[in-house]
């Protein structure tokens, strides 16, 4: 029998994205939620109705018997559904900020609001699978990861680990993102007249992703310096990741850092060195590319990392995070015809 899904801000660019991927998941009937009725939808085609719709209520989700619930809702949103979901007896994975940052410290201080599920934030497990795949497997509430530090987290965290990366020279990120990673609510700043034929940085040195990262990668916060830029395109990161080395003295040595770590991953490419990828290489996939470049002379490493912020950004590590939940196939509705 196929498992019952839900979806929860279903018409934004990420819920979008959820729908268009889970329709050709073969063990997965999906039912979209209607939390705002005042939404618009998308134009289609005569005859063209898409999955069931309901209303978003604890009585539909307990009569559909729902498994998991996905919300591709804003933090403040997400903190209102989630505790009742999960009362009604469905795994939430939430694609907002809402359950990431472990603590209501950390969420006011990155945020700047109070948290009003404190103990939901607590129990959360960080949906990276590369890394927490194990305590995804048997948890209730699912914290997906933002786009941003799923690319930078899988760069830099095996990296550091292993110990290759001196911390005290600092690690600098340089980072560009898709008009999309903004969200489909307009806004001057994202305007087509805005963003095209430009190119600009934003939320330098705070923001609100950085505390995700050096939650997870293992640095302190003073040893990272993080900017966003907004590229003047759809979709796709890419980051350009800066950092002195210690303790190596081959290119080939970093790379075998990352091929132990990621040698069983379905979703993350290695590019030989010195070549390094570029957003084409995974738009519309749940891939992440990594390349990288070291200069032995001044022991600099560069590594240029690259996702699309709406699949493995979002919605695809989403689905990826479901399959883990439901013990199906990791790769189902990941790889065939992703970027159809």
């Amino acid at each position: 029998m196929a498992h019952r899904v839900g979806i929860v801000g279903f018409r934004g660019y990420s819920g979008a994205e959820l729908v268009r991927i889970l329709a050709r998941h073969r063990q997965v009937r999906l039912l979209l939620l209607e939390h705002r009725a005042d939404s618009q939808d998308r134009v289609r085609p005569r005859g063209d109705r898409g999955p069931d719709r309901a209303p978003c209520t604890p009585e539909t989700v307990k009569q559909a018997q729902l498994e998991v619930v996905f919300l591709a809702t804003p933090p403040e949103v997400s903190m209102d559904l989630a505790p009742w979901i999960l009362d009604c007896g469905a795994k939430v994975i939430d694609l907002s900020g809402a359950f990431r940052l472990g603590t209501a410290e950390n969420y006011r201080r990155w945020y700047h609001e109070e948290h009003t599920q404190p103990a939901l934030l607590a129990e959360a497990v960080y949906g990276l699978p590369e890394f927490y795949r194990e305590k995804i497997r048997g948890a209730r509430l699912v914290a997906n990861p933002g786009c941003y530090p799923t690319a930078a987290n899988l760069a830099l965290r095996p990296l550091i680990q292993a110990g290759l990366v001196d911390r005290r020279a600092g690690v600098v990120c340089d980072a560009k993102s898709g008009v999309s990673g903004a969200g489909r609510k307009p806004s001057l700043k994202t305007s087509f007249c805005e963003v095209t034929e430009n190119f600009s940085a934003y939320s330098l040195l705070d923001h609100r992703h950085v505390a995700e990262v050096v939650q997870n990668a293992g640095l302190e916060e003073s040893e990272f310096s993080f900017t966003a830029h907004l590229l003047p395109a759809d979709r796709g990161i890419l980051e350009t990741i800066y950092f002195r080395t210690q303790g190596t003295s081959r290119v080939e040595e970093i790379l075998s850092i990352y091929e132990a770590a990621y040698a069983t991953e379905p979703f993350i490419r290695l590019y030989e060195p010195p070549h390094t990828p570029d957003l084409r290489a995974v738009q519309r996939t749940n891939f992440c590319d990594l390349g990288l470049k070291w200069d032995p002379n001044g022991a600099r490493g560069v590594v240029v990392v690259v996702i699309d912020n709406l699949v493995k950004g979002a919605a695809g590590q989403a689905v990826q995070n479901m399959n883990i939940l439901l013990g199906l196939a990791e790769e189902e509705a990941l790889l065939e015809g992703i970027r159809g």
